[in-house]
């Protein structure tokens, strides 16, 4: 490892397991003083002990847990230098059974959850002139969805638009604000919810012929959190393999010579 973040400190919202989990420990592989916060409180010790971070029980939709978690960073750490909100949930409802109260619940967790965030992160980022705040958007929402998705859609494609508006007002403070946006990756949500055939079917759509792996989308969120990524704001870097690229399904093209 590089030490890419030597002597930072990075808080992960949503880093019991999947996104969260790898980026937390790709941080901590790269130097960084890691804070973990996830509303699976235990779970997400586990993670915590696991990997070698502090862990603080959180739930995102509430601004007092944002700012609590922050307040954990700044007081055990003395800075925060990154923010991660990787927390979301996606039920799959169809639209015409979807509640007031499910619709809410969605944007609770994962639009409210990114203003909640960036703004308790906001306040120390600010003292110290210096700050990455990074988010978990998807390619579902901002570019494609499927049946089931409207709220989760909704919540994804209102986080970019969030990004570019908090982008603009940080920039003064040395303030960088960008999002990481996953295609079909093989986390513990997919292997639980999805059989074999469905992952399958998942692969048969994506050039590059894999799912992604949490390591794939940590190093997106490892680059953006360097100094690499100092003049980079307002934007978001797609890992997907490829699977917005094919107009239809016969995208495979079989070789006929070396290669």
């Amino acid at each position: 490892m590089t030490g890419r973040l030597a002597g930072r400190t990075a808080l992960v919202i949503g880093a019991s397991r999947g996104i969260g989990k790898g980026t937390a420990l790709r941080f901590i592989e790269e130097g960084a003083n890691v804070v973990l916060a996830d509303w699976e409180a235990e779970a997400g010790q586990a993670t915590a002990t696991e990997i070698g971070a502090t862990f603080i029980h959180a739930d995102i939709s509430q601004y007092a847990d944002a700012e609590a978690a922050v307040a954990l960073a700044v007081s055990t750490f003395g800075r925060l230098d990154i923010i991660v909100q990787n927390a979301g949930i996606y039920p799959w409802q169809l639209i015409e059974n979807t509640t007031s109260d499910d619709w809410d619940r969605v944007m609770a967790v994962n639009l409210r959850g990114s203003f909640n965030a960036a703004k308790a992160a906001l306040a120390p980022m600010r003292a110290q002139c210096y700050g990455r705040i990074l988010f978990t958007s998807s390619i579902t929402g901002p570019h494609v969805t499927s049946p089931g998705h409207g709220h989760y859609s909704a919540t994804k494609a209102g986080i970019n638009g969030f990004i570019r508006s908090a982008a603009l007002e940080f920039s003064a403070y040395g303030i960088t604000v960008n999002g990481v946006e996953p295609g079909n990756i093989l986390t513990e949500g997919i292997q639980e919810q999805r059989g074999d055939a469905h992952i399958a079917s998942m692969v048969a759509a994506i050039p590059l012929g894999r799912l992604g792996s949490v390591r794939d989308v940590a190093n997106a969120f490892l680059f953006l959190a360097s100094d690499e990524a100092s003049y980079i704001t307002g934007t978001t870097i797609v890992v997907d393999g490829g699977q917005l690229l094919p107009e239809g399904h016969d995208f495979r093209i079989v070789p006929t010579g070396p290669i």
